[in-house]
């Protein structure tokens, strides 16, 4: 039989073979006899066409959206690829790929953000560029597929400027000082001293530190562009490693003594009541880093060592801390100086006389 219908849930089957033999057996997904017959028809009908005239089949959204999966496994960033993959899954249910357009799924995007126990949130024009470069990468791996034919084009949200939030060595040392809990002191010593992000640092095992060579490893498991590198450590962060080092068993930084738990984020509290004792305004412990790296800049490191330092993946992540470098063209302002040279300036200059 074409089409039978299921006695328990009364959603009618369809049992069909396509040209060449092959055997189909889906769910029509309706209860209603005359749609199930319609839909029969039609796979019918495609699945005829697809043989003899040599179309491509139509393939659904949730089929492209498991073989993108399948291909995504392993990316450092799976998991975000995941949430969005579920979020365009609920927007698009049955969809043909082919016919998606680009007003459909700029109109789907998700506006605001939800948070338990937080205030909804505007989404920013980064998150939903995000959230397009997604289904933009799905799409032009189904063009790849011959699945569909082009890819619709879509619009770029305006992202917020790159923020750069540093502080000066004198207040970085008034903000370590007025931190209560120890262990915050130590942490904000090496993040400072190192540019080691929170997950690293809170990550760092003893076996990963080499106090003899004044050196330490960030793991590629525990790096976030996932590639492994040396951390080169000065004396700050040596100071305070060689005595974390002297109890520490499985992590170079807990709470307290005999807590082997790894940390999995600052105290949020201690940090933000040590930024209002020191009259610090919209300072968070990742800007800990940037001061680290901006201090570098000032001081001369190059662009291409301060990647290598820090992690970055590429040459245009660190471009945000250039304007902070000492200017090479400094030495040729004096090039087409006049004034003081010619003494001028010690004379009285004439006043203009009123018509």
């Amino acid at each position: 039989m074409a089409i039978r219908k299921d006695k328990k849930s009364g959603i009618w089957h369809l049992d069909i073979r396509t040209p060449g033999g092959q055997r189909i057996r889906r769910s029509a997904d309706t209860a209603d006899k005359k749609e199930a017959q319609e839909y029969h028809d039609r796979l019918k009908a495609d699945l005829w066409r697809q043989d003899k005239l040599g179309e491509a089949p139509d393939r659904t959204f949730e089929e492209a959206a498991v073989r993108f999966l399948r291909e995504c496994e392993g990316q450092r960033d799976y998991a975000t690829k995941l949430r969005h993959i579920a979020y365009w899954r609920e927007q698009f249910p049955g969809r043909l790929v082919r016919s998606l357009t680009s007003d459909e799924i700029t109109d789907s995007l998700p506006t605001h953000r939800v948070v338990k126990g937080k205030p909804v949130e505007l989404l920013t024009g980064s998150t939903r560029n995000r959230y397009i470069a997604t289904i933009k990468r799905l799409l032009n791996l189904c063009v790849a597929w011959e699945w569909i034919d082009r890819v619709p084009r879509f619009p770029r949200y305006i992202e917020p400027e790159v923020r750069v939030r540093w502080e000066s060595p004198e207040v970085i040392t008034a903000l370590i000082n007025a931190l209560r809990l120890p262990w915050m002191r130590d942490a904000a010593v090496v993040a400072v001293a190192t540019g080691m992000r929170q997950s690293e640092l809170f990550g760092l095992t003893p076996s990963q530190v080499d106090l003899a060579q004044s050196n330490a490893w960030v793991t590629h498991e525990g790096a976030k562009s996932k590639r492994a590198r040396a951390v080169p450590l000065n004396g700050d962060a040596v100071g305070v490693l060689t005595r974390r080092l002297k109890s520490a068993e499985r992590l170079a930084f807990t709470r307290g003594e005999g807590l082997d738990a790894r940390i999995q984020q600052i105290d949020t509290r201690d940090f933000e009541r040590a930024c209002r004792a020191v009259g610090i305004e919209d300072f968070h412990w990742h800007d800990l880093r940037h001061t680290w790296a901006s201090w570098h800049v000032q001081r001369g490191t190059p662009l291409m060592v301060l990647k290598e330092l820090g992690g970055w993946e590429t040459i245009e992540m660190v471009q945000k801390y250039a304007h902070l470098a000492p200017s090479h063209l400094a030495a040729h302002a004096d090039t087409v100086k006049f004034w003081s040279s010619t003494g001028e300036q010690k004379e009285k200059m004439p006043l203009a006389r009123a018509a």
